[in-house]
């Protein structure tokens, strides 16, 4: 291309006719290819760097640890040279750099060129001080702008090169499992002097050339820019320095042409996506954002107008801890305004699966850590790379201080293009907040001139608003801004025939939305991602283990507290608490609970859930020892009589198993009372004992009086009908309790994705291992078990157990599981007929199709789920209630609960193995709030608390009651920092608006609500009566009181 315009002799109007021929061809290739047309264009290019300069010396040593630096540079190093190769993977291989500046570079930018497979640090003076990764192009690291008599010529540097990309070591692609023998290549290092004069002339051409072919040809300022681009061409000699300045001088003044006052707004802000934990482990995310970080440090120091947002509370405490210099720096340019922590989280976490209580855990931590480290709060969510957005974050983010929303993800969706850029997004409880969607559809951009023209040209809401942000930065494995992109956007800050780029933040984003915004539109309800939702079952264990960890966490904060109330020198382990939410949330992270992440991450997971199992045993033994330690055997003696703790606001009859002085395992069936506990010695008697009847052909009968159930000898149950009406909920000629498997082969996404496609291939599981078999003939408890054969590999054995007094039939389910790209579901066919199906969602649930009359309808063919989902009709409907599952589906009249899957990248081992979970199915009268489904679900949740106790006669203790069953009392914790307070959480379970006492034992003496951020209302205090503290709701409002303690 160049070559052609430099070399034609004809008049300037034919060489651009030619130069604007050949543009047009330019439309049909990427960018980065057109620039590598043309003869000159590369001649420039060639003369980026000038002079070089070899080291005086290079040598290196490696170590499979991640050390710090004042270790490593303590250990025996090698000389090395160009070329070696070090690894294997996740492996460090530390350089030691010696260099001798030659002085007759006086007055030159001089730059280490270090370019090496992949990420290093450079460490000068014992600090990091730039990241250098060629995948985020960031191969050099600027010794000096200028060189100076006094600058040190001769310098020793460090580079610590992690063995691993900015995305991995992927074996082939990208999210394949990593290679664990890949080795690295140092490719080229060598001092340089860098022409700055090349690198703007560069960036002149690539503007204009953009421009020119992004604005198309029947476009004025197109024409404009090519025969700029032209003049520039004819007045530049690449071999002739002296001639650059004139040709930037052409650039300069056609980008100084300004746009008119309606031109569109793009409000740019630096960005570096880190995931804390995906195709790498979570100990090299920490040296990920140090590296990002400090290289965003150095572009601030140069460009005092640059910003930069920065998100996950987690991250900031990483480096804060290990890189303390770093964090300084960070700081200092936070109070500058430079550096802009947002979000408001602990983590970027999953916006489907935590629980509502680690939803308000996350952005506690989150706010906590922004106003102790940067002395404010976040007001904006900040969280662009996650599944699928919850409803009722929008309340949560309100009572935490916030009422702005980023995020770009929902541009994935596979089915529908979601309506609108810029918005308002209500919860289902009411709560609004104003949410943008950068109409870039990436929070990776990278200063291009077609990215800012897709920014405007695709903007759903025009007309409404006429502002939006373009994050910019390479992301995901970190890297962020380079000065490049920062160069480009400049000479797009207002230059006619483009938007207006102007360097801001998300205040004054958001802001101006806030005084425009009138006309924007309203979105209510969840905000689900038509993609990836193999997310809501991949990795069960991991899932699994979540669940379990916010059980245990739940009841020793209830009991840690009550033990508190009774004894204000019970030491509430609060630190310790600390630490373990900390992990918790951790693992909340949106590539580890969803299950997207390597095998080395899902065991880190694993070991940090185990932490919390151990730990949180501990503080349970403790808070109960402190409690009713007084009815706890102190010796040999026997225990004939059973503490039974209960840590949910509702009193509870159920049968438990327990131990007897004989040793021996016994049933009871006991009642205990709410949040509190019971001294039980002997059973109570039920009604109507459990019946077990086995029939002739091998099928078998259960009873209560409540339930009825008929299993025939594979396990199907054929029949189930509560006993008082007779209402069937199975349809006639129908299986309940079906097992079927699907083939699941998504297009790429494989441990994220399950298509549609996968329910044309449903194969029933029918290969019989062991028939039915009663195992417990009744009474208490009456069970049966049987075997499925899967495959080769794989085998389910269930036992189906109905308990005395009990609504649901319950599935203890054990899976031998060893499948590739296979998705085993549990289906529920159920005679109920309704357009909409509920589901729980964090403090509520919501409505969902049973049909696929649209593409909106059919997009949800695998949605999410917490304890429980319902299909009711009036009068009747069906629960499925399940103990670790969140993938499910209902469509027409069947229910459908999603087991396991078996994806192989990036984690050939996900799912592998053992597994072992509950559900059970409750049909039921009247609507599911009337049948106490809510309920029902917490209780197989939540399971009680048993250990043996001294026969001594000890009267009931209940800390809490709610007197409404719409109201559910989630949380009893200590309040942050203020001893002696307690928090107690409330909220509206049925989406009702009602008015309920809450009711206590404990010595309290004062009633304020609260923010979620614990931070008192003003005008909330609570008149204490005698029935308790009085509260109102609204559906699904979620109440905190906090209650000081006498």
């Amino acid at each position: 291309m160049w070559l052609f315009v430099c070399q034609c002799s004809h008049s300037g109007s034919y060489r651009a006719s030619r130069f604007l021929m050949h543009a047009r061809k330019l439309k049909q290739i990427p960018v980065k290819h057109s620039e590598k047309q043309g003869f000159n264009f590369l001649a420039l290019s060639h003369r980026l760097f000038g002079d070089t300069c070899p080291l005086v010396s290079l040598s290196c040593f490696q170590t499979p640890q991640r050390i710090p630096y004042d270790e490593a540079v303590q250990q025996e190093f090698r000389p090395a040279a160009v070329g070696d190769a070090f690894g294997p993977t996740w492996w460090t291989c530390w350089f030691k750099v010696e260099l001798s500046i030659p002085r007759e570079w006086a007055g030159k930018e001089v730059h280490l060129l270090w370019d090496s497979d992949g990420e290093a640090m450079v460490w000068r003076d014992s600090q990091p001080v730039q990241g250098l990764t060629r995948e985020g192009e960031k191969t050099s690291y600027i010794l000096t702008d200028s060189l100076m008599e006094t600058d040190p010529h001769n310098l020793n540097l460090y580079m610590e090169v992690a063995c691993n990309g900015l995305f991995g070591a992927g074996k082939g692609t990208m999210i394949a499992p990593p290679d664990p023998d890949k080795k690295f290549t140092l490719n080229k290092v060598e001092l340089v002097v860098f022409n700055r004069d090349v690198h703007e002339l560069l960036v002149d051409f690539e503007i204009l050339l953009d421009m020119a072919k992004h604005l198309g040809e029947k476009n004025q300022r197109s024409f404009q820019a090519l025969y700029t681009a032209n003049q520039m061409v004819n007045l530049c000699d690449v071999t002739d320095p002296s001639t650059f300045p004139a040709a930037h001088q052409l650039a300069s003044a056609f980008f100084s042409q300004r746009n008119g006052e309606s031109q569109h707004t793009i409000h740019a802000m630096g960005h570096c996506h880190i995931d804390s934990a995906w195709l790498w482990p979570y100990e090299e995310s920490i040296r990920k954002c140090a590296r990002s970080w400090v290289t965003v440090v150095r572009l601030m120091e140069k460009n005092p107008g640059f910003t930069f947002t920065c998100s996950q509370a987690q991250q900031l405490e990483w480096v804060r801890n290990w890189y303390p210099g770093l964090y300084a720096q960070i700081q200092d340019f936070a109070r500058k305004g430079q550096f802009i922590p947002v979000g408001g989280t602990w983590v970027e976490m999953d916006g489907n699966l935590p629980n509502g209580e680690s939803m308000v855990r996350q952005f506690l931590q989150g706010q906590r850590f922004f106003q102790e480290q940067f002395g404010k709060l976040c007001t904006e969510f900040w969280l662009p790379d996650t599944f699928g957005y919850s409803a009722q974050l929008p309340q949560l983010m309100r009572g935490c201080g916030i009422w702005r929303f980023l995020t770009q993800k929902l541009s994935w969706s596979l089915v529908n293009t979601f309506p609108h850029h810029t918005f308002f997004w209500e919860g289902i409880d009411g709560s609004s907040v104003l949410a943008h969607f950068p109409p870039g559809d990436s929070y990776g951009m990278q200063g291009f001139v077609e990215e800012m023209l897709k920014t405007v040209n695709n903007n759903k809401d025009k007309g409404r608003v006429n502002h939006s942000v373009a994050l910019f930065g390479f992301g995901d494995g970190g890297g962020g801004p380079t000065q490049k992109m920062l160069d480009r956007m400049k000479r797009m800050k207002d230059v006619d025939g483009l938007p207006r780029v102007q360097m801001s933040t998300p205040d004054q984003f958001f802001s101006v939305l806030e005084r425009d915004g009138s006309q924007l539109y309203t979105w209510i309800g969840e905000l689900f991602l038509e993609l990836h939702n193999g997310t809501y079952t991949t990795q069960a264990q991991i899932k699994k283990s979540n669940r379990e960890c916010e059980r245990i966490l739940h009841d020793v904060e209830v009991l840690s507290s009550l033990a508190l109330a009774q004894k204000s020198a019970f030491p509430y382990p609060a630190t310790k608490l600390q630490r373990l939410w900390r992990l918790l949330l951790l693992n909340q992270f949106h590539d580890v609970l969803p299950g997207t992440c390597i095998q080395l991450v899902a065991e880190d997971a694993m070991t940090y859930y185990e932490e919390i199992r151990a730990m949180g045993t501990l503080l349970l033994k403790e808070a109960v020892q402190s409690l009713i330690g007084k009815l706890l055997p102190t010796g040999s003696e026997t225990a004939e009589s059973t503490v039974i703790m209960n840590t949910l606001p509702w009193e509870r009859t159920e049968v438990i198993s327990r131990t007897r002085p004989t040793g021996a395992d016994t049933l009871a069936l006991v009642k205990v009372c709410s949040m509190g506990y019971s001294v039980v010695k002997d059973s109570l008697t039920p009604p109507h004992p459990v019946r077990v009847v086995k029939q002739l052909d091998g099928s078998i009968t259960m009873e209560n009086g409540v339930i009825a159930a008929h299993l025939d000898s594979m396990g199907h149950v054929t029949s189930l009908h509560l006993v008082s009406s007779g209402r069937e909920s199975v349809p006639e000629g129908s299986c309940a309790n079906q097992f079927v498997i699907f083939d699941d082969i998504p297009l790429y996404w494989d441990a994220w994705d399950v298509m549609d496609y996968h329910l044309e291939t449903r194969k029933p599981v029918t290969t019989l291992v062991k028939p039915l078999e009663i195992i417990l003939p009744g009474g208490l408890r009456g069970s049966v078990r049987f075997s499925l054969q899967i495959s080769e590999k794989s085998i389910i054995t269930q036992e189906v157990i109905l308990d005395a007094m009990c609504p649901y039939l319950r599935f203890l389910t054990q899976v031998e599981w060893n499948e590739a790209h296979k998705f085993l579901k549990v289906e529920f066919p159920v005679q109920a007929r309704s357009m909409n199906a509920t589901y729980e969602i964090q403090f509520g649930h919501l409505q969902r199709p049973t049909h696929w009359n649209t593409s909106w309808d059919w997009a949800r063919f695998e949605v999410w789920s917490h304890k429980w989902m319902d299909l009711s009709e009036h009068g009747f409907g069906v629960a499925l209630l399940n103990d670790s599952k969140y993938g499910a589906s209902v469509h027409g009249n069947t229910m459908s609960l999603s087991l396991l899957r078996a994806p192989k990248s990036p984690d050939t081992t996900a799912d592998m193995g053992h597994h072992q979970f509950t559900y059970a199915v409750m049909p039921h009268l009247g609507s599911f709030q009337e049948a106490g489904v809510i309920r029902y679900a917490y209780c197989l949740n939540f399971p009680l608390h048993t250990m043996p106790a001294d026969s001594v006669q000890c009267p009931a203790w209940s800390a809490f009651c709610v007197s409404s069953p719409a109201v559910v009392l989630e949380t009893v914790k200590q309040a942050e920092d203020r001893p002696g307070v307690l928090v107690a959480r409330l909220y509206e379970s049925h989406g009702s608006t009602v008015v309920t006492w809450l009711q206590t034992c404990l010595p309290v003496k004062e009633a304020i609500t609260c923010d979620l951020l614990e931070q008192a209302d003003p005008t909330g205090h609570l008149p204490l009566k005698e029935l308790g503290v009085e509260l109102s709701f609204t559906p699904f409002q979620v109440i905190s009181v906090l209650l000081v303690l006498g």
